[in-house]
């Protein structure tokens, strides 16, 4: 059965990991190299046997422990065509890519990783279901707002990582932020707000959802307590009140947990455990060069406007 862990999550950072035996696909980079693998290490998973990243979209708060984090490791990195051009300008890690265009479904050693685009400012981004026999975890990261495709594709999970970004009252009587970051942020390009993410748990919720994970909170915008409980609100009133409902934090990893409900038949069951005897085999596909000078390690404010650059 697939686990689901969140190392961190917020505009400073996010990096989830989706596990499946000994398979380990890390989703988005944007931590530290060196909280990746403290992070990691933490959740007993060597950082050398991961069996790829795959990305959402180019922004530095998923991308920017790339290219220190590989410089060791010949980890195999997915993303959309385009995404990968903008990235790599910035990793100069020897990385085997593999482009893939969005709405395309492809295999990660026993994993069926689907792919599907979502509205943000970024070049070309996607959200992500990992799927493996009866279990599911569908995945969106920054989303400006819920469109039908999202609807449609993550129906049926059985465990829900989406944001929530902001509380709508909240941003908007905020002193800090000028009215123009708050309209990027608000946007059809920008991200969800608790509501909103309220409404997509809601469209795609079913008898197979078992937890719902709130990502990329805002920290002066928000509240977890606040998040929290609007989205039990919602499926409360929906019919669907056994659903556990949490928030991932930038600095308190979630653990793994299996992202269903165990199953009744036992071949279902066999063990699956992680193994930190056997590495990942990833598949090169093309390199890059190598360069051998540190990246500084650079600090980024909540709702920098460079989240906002293609």
């Amino acid at each position: 059965m697939l686990e689901l862990a969140v190392l961190g999550s917020g505009s400073s950072g996010n990096s989830a990991l989706v596990c499946l035996g000994e398979t380990r696909i890390l989703i988005d980079a944007g931590l530290s190299a060196r909280q990746l693998c403290l992070r990691l290490e933490n959740l007993g998973v060597a950082p050398d046997q991961l069996s790829a990243i795959v990305l959402t979209h180019e922004h530095g708060d998923h991308t920017r422990g790339i290219d220190v984090f590989c410089r060791k490791r010949s980890i195999p990195i997915y993303g959309t065509t385009h995404t990968c051009a903008i990235v790599r300008e910035n990793v100069k890690s020897e990385v085997p890519w593999h482009h893939f265009e969005a709405g395309d479904d492809f295999m990660i050693e026993g994993v069926n990783v689907e792919s599907f685009s979502v509205p943000h400012d970024a070049v070309d981004p996607v959200g992500f279901i990992f799927r493996c026999n009866k279990s599911s975890v569908g995945v969106v990261s920054d989303v400006g707002h819920v469109t039908r495709m999202i609807i449609d594709r993550l129906k049926g999970v059985n465990t829900l990582f989406i944001e929530s970004n902001y509380d709508e009252v909240m941003l908007q009587n905020d002193t800090h932020r000028p009215w123009s970051t708050k309209q990027r942020i608000s946007n059809r390009h920008g991200h969800l707000s608790n509501d909103q993410a309220a409404g997509l748990v809601s469209a795609v919720a079913s008898s197979d959802l078992t937890r719902v994970i709130l990502g990329h909170l805002s920290s002066d915008c928000n509240a977890p307590d606040l998040a929290r409980r609007v989205i039990l609100k919602k499926l409360e009133s929906d019919g669907y009140p056994n659903v556990q409902v949490e928030c991932a934090m930038r600095k308190d990893p979630l653990p793994l947990c299996k992202t269903a409900l165990e199953s009744s038949d036992p071949a279902e069951n066999a063990s699956e455990h992680i193994s930190e005897e056997k590495p990942a085999k990833p598949d090169q596909v093309c390199d890059s060069t190598i360069v051998s000078a540190d990246t500084p390690q650079v600090s980024v404010e909540e709702w920098s406007q460079t989240e906002w650059a293609f």
